[in-house]
């Protein structure tokens, strides 16, 4: 360039001297030629680079050569370098808030100004938000807790807030953490599950307290009685009866207790070990029989040829406490039977029907809950515990089925067990059981 320039400039010089003779202006006239034209393509080679910086960057930038071409080369170098930087950090940035969002407790990042600056769809869900409508809102106005408002107020975030959820029934744990320049993060966490676990603790010891606690006073009153008065034989003879009903309560309770203890830490019961319906209904009947004393009209005892996949003592448990139960719970001169039924798609259906007294509609959600009666004094009379149909719900979960309950006052009861297709199996004349036929001879000859 400044060999051309200079020969530009010497040919502009030698015609200025041709033409006026003077040769001091040609050599001048020349020199400022031979300048001006290597100003000329430098400005040209900026003006492109400039153009180049000014727009997206997508394409190279200009390749000259000299200064401007290797200060574009370095530019271009530096802003795919800046692309790819910025590429990497917003991958990463997806990447961390796709785990965020994948994650069970919701989170809400404010800014100074306690302003929404993101939030994930749990947190939307805790707290009723819209996760892109409400962005930028100030959290206050649009969760007007008073507790939440005061927690964040007073800055001391030392212990968790319990709060309602805002879209229902439910609890929430809510904790706020600073970090930046004025920066909150706020984490919530359902735990509504925990605090109904908790109360169904405590209402159970208090539960078992009372239960145990009433047998063991009336024993107690018995005994002191027995020891500070002179009682007659008769006298005697009744007490002693009533200290024993109130030890086999006691006993009952017990029994049933660790029955659902063992129900909840054991193994689910394999597919593959067969009890015969026949046989267990046959026990059963035999039971209730006794217990019921000829007051009742019982048809317990359907032909269905049936095995059932399962434990036979849970099945048996479970059976016997909802017939026990329908015995117990029907007036003298009712009837109870027991039915059974294939489904569609091979389910099978056992069916206890009763025409007791019946049960209110709010009561039978909360029917298998543990000791949850709905009259506890004629509870208490006919000998029950409270635990029958918690009992009865366990067995049927473990053994992949299902306890269903319709009930009307004054109408009686229908208490239904539906078993899976996979446990249900009809048994033919050879293949009872051996267990379900050494039953029913046992019952034959006693």
């Amino acid at each position: 360039m400044a060999l051309g320039a200079a020969l530009f400039g010497f040919v502009i010089g030698v015609a200025v001297r041709t033409a006026t003779g003077i040769d001091s202006l040609g050599l001048g006239i020349g020199v400022i030629g031979g300048v001006v034209l290597m100003l000329l393509l430098d400005a040209v080679r900026g003006h492109r680079l400039i153009s180049w910086l000014r727009g997206n960057q997508l394409e190279n930038a200009p390749r000259d050569t000299g200064l401007w071409g290797e200060v574009g080369y370095r530019i271009e170098r530096a802003v795919r370098d800046r692309d790819r930087s910025v590429a990497r950090a917003r991958l990463e940035l997806e990447q961390f808030l796709s785990a965020i969002e994948a994650s069970p407790n919701g989170v809400l990042m404010l800014d100074p100004q306690e302003q929404i600056v993101w939030c994930n769809r749990v947190a939307a869900d805790h707290f009723a938000l819209d996760p892109q409508r409400d962005l930028r809102q100030r959290i206050t106005n649009l969760v007007r807790a008073p507790a939440f408002v005061a927690y964040l107020q007073t800055g001391n975030f030392a212990e968790p807030l319990v709060l309602g959820n805002g879209r229902g029934p439910g609890t929430l744990s809510i904790i706020v953490r600073e970090y930046g320049e004025g920066m909150r993060l706020v984490l919530s966490l359902d735990v509504t599950e925990r605090v109904r676990s908790e109360a169904m603790r405590r209402d159970f010891v208090a539960n078992v307290s009372h239960e145990i606690r009433t047998p063991l006073t009336v024993l107690s009153g018995f005994i002191e009685t027995m020891h500070s008065l002179p009682l007659t034989a008769v006298e005697r003879e009744r007490v002693l009866v009533l200290m024993n009903q109130q030890t086999q309560r006691m006993q009952t309770l017990v029994a049933d207790l660790l029955t659902l203890a063992q129900l909840e830490g054991s193994p689910r019961p394999a597919p593959d070990r067969w009890v015969g319906l026949d046989g267990l209904l046959l026990r059963i009947a035999a039971d209730a029989e006794v217990l019921s004393g000829g007051r009742h009209r019982l048809h317990l005892r359907p032909e269905t040829n049936v095995e059932l996949a399962g434990i036979e003592s849970e099945l048996l448990s479970a059976i016997a406490n909802l017939v026990t139960n329908a015995v117990r719970y029907t007036p003298d001169g009712g009837e109870v039977e027991v039915a059974w039924r294939l489904l569609e798609g091979g389910n099978g259906e056992l069916t206890v029907i009763d025409t007791g007294l019946g049960i209110s509609r709010e009561h039978i959600p909360r029917l298998t809950e543990r000791f949850y009666r709905v009259d506890g004094s004629r509870s208490r009379e006919t000998g029950g515990t409270g635990l029958g149909l918690s009992i009865v719900k366990h067995v049927m979960q473990r053994h992949g089925g299902e306890l269903m309950i319709q009930s009307d006052v004054g109408k009686g009861s229908r208490f239904r067990l539906v078993f899976p297709a996979a446990r249900v199996r009809q048994a033919s004349d050879s293949a009872l059981g051996d267990e379900a036929a050494f039953n029913a001879a046992a019952l034959s000859d006693h």
